[in-house]
């Protein structure tokens, strides 16, 4: 059996990608997107028909109304592929507004909706900002389920459990890169592997937070480097991981034991934040300040390249 095949019975596999010719030999249950993996995408030739199609039937409307139909187009695309849910993102330019993100997300939906896919094969994928989850947790009782991405620190975590949102998605490969680059030198890779990996172990806290005290939002681990990282977060709710990797998977055959139980969770205390301490805490963290920062301005700089393309479509 391969390994991709033996995760697969502790965990739920996602791909990592708006390449959707690509998903079937994976057979994922879930796909996400974001705008990089998108704009990724619309630059191969094999989508160019798809972007040309989507943008002229609707040309002379507002430009934030093509992009996300476009987003939608790719979604829609994915779901005849994979059987459960897909994420589309809302624009990382609107991060630290509430009342807009929602609006998008909504827009988002009604999209899907439209064509036919009922909310619970959708998930709306807003940065962990405070602004962010306010936002979700508003959607989320509304019935708008959400993806909480671009989270690096415990403290937007356990703001995310208490808004109740459906999922979250630790990024265990941009925290690994944060360490790295500030060890430099003094970096021990074989030291900060598996386990001792901090990406690995930042995934590994807030599973243990969250099955201890009974949050119900699903821990999606993400932003994976290497199979490592994967390997040793066996058992986590998701991990949603690209083709490159799922082929590494795929081609091993050695054994794969399940690591993350919740049988067997360490005891973490409970927190309640409101917007002051969850502030506090996360700028305390150094790496989830920088890196959320530097996400929402990369996402941010590809959703103006998706804007550019659809312009010149």
């Amino acid at each position: 059996m391969t390994q991709l095949d033996q995760l697969k019975s502790y965990t739920t596999v996602v791909a990592d990608t708006g390449n959707f010719l690509q998903l079937a030999q994976f057979a994922p249950r879930d796909a996400t997107t974001n705008p990089s993996l998108i704009l990724k995408a619309v630059l191969s030739p094999d989508y160019a028909p798809l972007l040309q199609g989507t943008v002229a039937a609707h040309r002379g409307k507002p430009l934030d109304e093509i992009v996300d139909q476009v987003l939608v187009r790719f979604g829609l695309e994915i779901l005849k592929v994979v059987p459960g849910r897909v994420s589309t993102e809302v624009d990382a330019r609107l991060s630290f507004d509430r009342t807009a993100s929602i609006a998008r997300a909504r827009r988002l939906m009604a999209l899907y909706e439209a064509a036919g896919i009922p909310r619970e094969r959708v998930l709306i994928k807003l940065a962990a900002t405070w602004e962010g989850i306010q936002a979700a947790a508003e959607l989320e009782r509304e019935g708008i389920h959400c993806n909480l991405t671009l989270l690096f620190s415990f403290a937007q975590a356990v703001a995310c459990g208490e808004a109740k949102v459906q999922l979250i998605s630790p990024f265990v490969g941009r925290i690994y890169d944060w360490y790295k680059k500030s060890a430099g030198a003094a970096w021990d890779e074989a030291a900060n592997a598996g386990l001792n990996d901090p990406g690995v172990k930042s995934v590994t806290r807030i599973y243990a937070y969250y099955k201890q005290h009974g949050i119900a939002t699903e821990v999606m681990g993400a932003s994976f480097r290497n199979v490592g990282q994967i390997r040793a977060l066996a058992g986590c709710d998701l991990l949603t991981i690209s083709p490159d990797l799922l082929a590494q998977l795929q081609a091993d055959e050695s054994p794969l034991a399940r690591v993350l139980d919740p049988a067997q969770v360490p005891t973490i205390a409970k927190l309640s934040l409101d917007e002051a301490a969850f502030r506090f805490l996360h700028n305390e963290d150094a790496m989830a300040s920088d890196k959320l920062s530097e996400g929402i301005r990369l996402f941010a700089a590809d959703a103006v390249k998706l804007d550019q393309m659809i312009q010149q479509a």
